[in-house]
């Protein structure tokens, strides 16, 4: 009798808090994180992200991407500016205050230069349809795509949207295999790499939360805040989709920083990323 309200205890638990593989996972399914150079971007103007602090002071930007091993197959976390502006001389200029762009490496080099091609990768997850997200999505045609259904209504509205759209052209394919997500979302079933819902930025903007057995636990931001200073301020751009959201996507970050200990790697943070090591090496 007790032991059959042990086990009912133990599922009641299960159902309020979750499964326990959500919080720690007893041995990672994930042995291998490459840091992707996905473009490199400046801008003339910082306060376009940091509402009235250092106006007109230049800023200089990387766009990560982050290529994850689990035992079930590889995790693509965003997929960068389009690899065609390696191909541009000047790169690719912003109008006004926008960010300008320039890619020394392709991502399809650097994934061949670790012997990943594209074939290879099971599943690609974009933080959200800005341009510098998506860029090559369709590098990856057989990659099921773990969007959340709200960013991805918006994207496609019938009406569109100018920031995902060039002359009507979409920035990925609307044929492309396609998970739509409605909030958090374990990848591989062991809590090794679960998306976690952060709008605010865009309607439907998500993290990446994972562990590496030997790094530990990490919080990949993508655009939930742009660089470090933003981050410390709890700044919020005004370019973003809610200002509120972003504030509490912030704090949910934060709190999933604290209850695991993690480290916080912002997408755009140019002097965290210098400090890196990026592909061909890898963190586990």
């Amino acid at each position: 009798m007790i032991s059959f309200v042990l086990r009912v205890a133990a599922a009641a638990a299960l159902v309020l808090f979750g499964s326990p593989a959500w919080s720690q996972p007893e041995s990672s399914g994930v042995d291998r994180l490459y840091v992707l150079d996905c473009g490199q971007g400046h801008a003339t103007d910082q306060s376009r992200w940091s509402p009235g602090v250092n106006v007109g002071v230049p800023l200089d930007i990387v766009d990560n991407c982050y290529l994850i091993h689990h035992a079930q197959g590889y995790l693509l976390w965003d997929s960068g500016i389009s690899d065609r502006v390696a191909a541009l001389a000047g790169g690719e200029i912003g109008a006004g205050t926008a960010l300008s762009w320039r890619k020394p490496k392709t991502l399809a080099a650097q994934l061949d230069q670790i012997g990943v091609k594209p074939s290879d990768v099971r599943y690609i997850a974009v933080s959200h349809t800005h341009p510098d997200h998506v860029g090559n999505v369709d590098l990856f045609p057989t990659a099921t795509l773990l969007i959340q259904k709200a960013e991805y209504d918006w994207a496609f509205a019938p009406k569109g949207n100018p920031t995902f759209f060039a002359s009507g052209v979409p920035r990925f394919s609307p044929d492309h295999p396609t998970m739509k997500l409605e909030g958090d979302h374990d990848v591989f079933g062991d809590g090794s790499v679960m998306i976690i819902s952060t709008p605010g930025h865009t309607p439907g903007h998500q993290s990446l939360l994972l562990h590496l057995p030997k790094t530990g636990w990490l919080v990949l931001s993508g655009d939930a805040v742009h660089f470090k200073e933003n981050w410390d301020h709890r700044r919020v751009p005004g370019i973003n989709f809610d200002k509120d959201q972003t504030l509490a996507s912030m704090q949910r970050i934060a709190d999933l920083l604290a209850e695991h200990h993690a480290e916080l790697w912002i997408n755009h943070d140019k002097a965290q990323s210098d400090a890196q090591r990026h592909a061909p090496d890898h963190y586990e």
